[in-house]
């Protein structure tokens, strides 16, 4: 059996190298995606289930303000019509301010 030149070497090397950082990269972005609904998660989660009504009106608040700036897409703008729509009754009621 014929050894491979140290060029073949090489360029089966850098393959592989190709191969893994794509893998990599690959892994990168379901780690990313996987945080990004993770916080979104917690953050509905809050607006929701949160007994701490200072806390969630702040938090509503800041998502109203941030939100617009941040949503470039219609469709996207649609699925937070919830949050960024006018403030509940319980909300606007309890003020203690």
């Amino acid at each position: 059996m014929a050894r491979k030149s140290i060029e073949q070497r090489i360029a089966e090397l850098e393959v592989r190298k190709k191969m893994l950082q794509a893998r990599l990269g690959k892994q990168e972005r379901v780690q990313d995606t996987r945080r990004k609904i993770l916080i979104g998660a917690l953050v509905l989660h809050r607006l929701e289930h949160s007994k701490d009504l200072v806390f969630t009106r702040s938090l509503r608040e800041w998502l109203r303000q941030e939100l617009p700036g941040f949503l470039v897409r219609d469709a996207d703008k649609a699925l937070f019509d919830d949050v960024l729509g006018q403030p509940d009754a319980t909300e606007s009621g309890g003020r203690a301010e």
